[in-house]
């Protein structure tokens, strides 16, 4: 049945450019969702651990324990806010925002060899079903 089909090939492709994904990350020094989690403060140095559970969708736990393991490797480090000294922020540290090319070219990589051989008009259309089954699900 197509439906099965189309459910078996996405959970195949999901799978695979995970273990890839995990793999490439190790190669960083990096573990799954910390990649994420520096790319927020990429975009948004000094972020409040409650402000990255938000953008993150994570739960606070699972936060702070990226945050733990970020730190011990030198990549962010935990402030105090000057206005509300109940509060952290998260900024990188010079390793953390140097480790943007690193891990923005990894990204690149692995979506330039999943989207290899595909037209532009099929990777525009391959992305409307995307988001039409992204909405699907929320």
């Amino acid at each position: 049945m197509l439906n099965d089909e189309i459910r078996v090939l996405l959970d195949k492709i999901s799978s695979q450019t995970r273990r890839n994904h995990n793999h490439l990350l190790h190669d960083l020094n990096l573990h799954v969702g910390q990649d994420k989690l520096l790319c927020k403060l990429w975009r948004a140095d000094g972020l409040t651990q409650v402000e990255l559970c938000n953008k993150l969708n994570c739960e606070a736990p699972t936060v702070t324990n990226m945050l733990s393991a970020l730190e011990k490797k030198e990549l962010i480090m935990r402030k105090k806010d000057p206005d509300d000294k109940r509060t952290n922020r998260i900024y990188l540290t010079e390793a953390g925002k140097i480790m943007e090319t690193s891990v923005t070219e990894m990204w690149k990589n692995q979506q330039d060899r999943l989207l290899k051989d595909i037209t532009l008009e099929e990777k525009m259309f391959l992305r409307r079903l995307l988001k039409q089954m992204e909405n699907n699900l929320f």
